[in-house]
């Protein structure tokens, strides 16, 4: 991503979230802010460019619904867009109370982008301090959005500017410099990440974040399977997803399988306590549906814990 642009992808992100609080039923995930930090202009130009683009995504749904553009919309955000958002966020919040009963008192999302966690639990704001990790320009961008979207940034909530991909300075360090304590359980999300990570990048990343925190401590993250680069998936969607990445100059760059996975988590010294596969993850996230929201062919979920 260039300097000073704010993540198209976090930006699109958050529109297949506010699309699904106020169309979708029943819902997976219901994040009713974030409509709020996406401009009515942006919402409508994303609306305008996904109906012009079915093409690319569907030749045969472009000519079924050529007169039905909110049909159209609704197929691109339930088929391309919103599965793994949905679903990864649901998972990792539900890991996480869960975590937070266990005694875990902070939280740092990495790769935040326009996540609204802190906003939609305010209760917790003397219970949890949170974390988020992202570029400096999203976080500007966010910050911008927040404000003029009238709301305040709680005193629990701390932004730490950086990439973690290239900067040179510890990332855990700028954690400890926004006043994040090492000698805490933490709880880590990282959803959305690390397909855009070499598997060095990921690998150094969780060994870091791991080293000095207390047994216990954990994470929650999404990868892709062997097949990211070969699986064409339901409607080509993952080809879709790779090209889509490419173009937006946030190509994807790696994936797994689940030895490899295993092997770097037990090398950072971390247990796998849970996996979901695409199958488990579309019977737990969307079972039962009669819309065309369906789990992502390629993408897992993993719990690891620090033992």
């Amino acid at each position: 991503m260039e300097k000073n642009e704010s993540s198209l992808t976090s930006l699109i992100s958050a529109f297949g979230r506010a699309y699904h609080s106020k169309y979708d039923t029943p819902k997976i995930f219901d994040d009713y802010i974030a409509k709020d930090l996406i401009t009515q202009k942006e919402f409508e130009d994303i609306r305008k460019n996904m109906i012009q683009g079915i093409h690319f995504f569907n030749h045969e749904i472009g000519i079924k619904f050529q007169d039905q553009p909110d049909e159209i919309l609704k197929w691109i955000t339930q088929v391309q867009l919103s599965p793994t958002p949905l679903a990864r966020a649901a998972y990792c919040e539900k890991v996480l109370f869960h975590e937070i009963v266990l005694g875990a008192e902070q939280y740092v999302i990495l790769g935040a982008g326009l996540d609204t966690f802190c906003f939609r639990n305010s209760e917790l704001d003397t219970e949890l301090e949170i974390f988020e990790v992202d570029y400096p320009s999203t976080q500007d961008f966010k910050r911008n959005r927040l404000y003029k979207s009238n709301y305040q940034i709680p005193d629990n909530l701390h932004f730490v500017p950086m990439d973690f991909t290239k900067d040179k300075d510890s990332i855990l360090q700028n954690l400890i410099d926004e006043n994040f304590q090492p000698n805490k359980k933490t709880f880590y999300s990282l959803l959305g990440v690390s397909y855009y990570l070499t598997k060095e990048e990921i690998s150094n990343l969780i060994k870091e974040l791991f080293a000095e925190i207390p047994l216990g401590s954990s994470i929650v993250f999404d990868y892709a399977d062997d097949k990211l680069f070969e699986e064409k998936g339901v409607s080509n969607r993952v080809q879709n997803m790779v090209q889509m990445a490419s173009a937006s100059g946030e190509p994807m760059k790696s994936c797994f399988t689940y030895d490899e996975i295993e092997k770097l988590l037990e090398d950072a010294g971390l247990l796998i306590y849970e996996y979901l596969s695409p199958d488990v993850i579309n019977s737990k996230f969307f079972s039962d549906r009669s819309d065309y929201l369906k789990a992502f062919e390629t993408i897992h979920y993993i719990h690891a814990v620090k033992k």
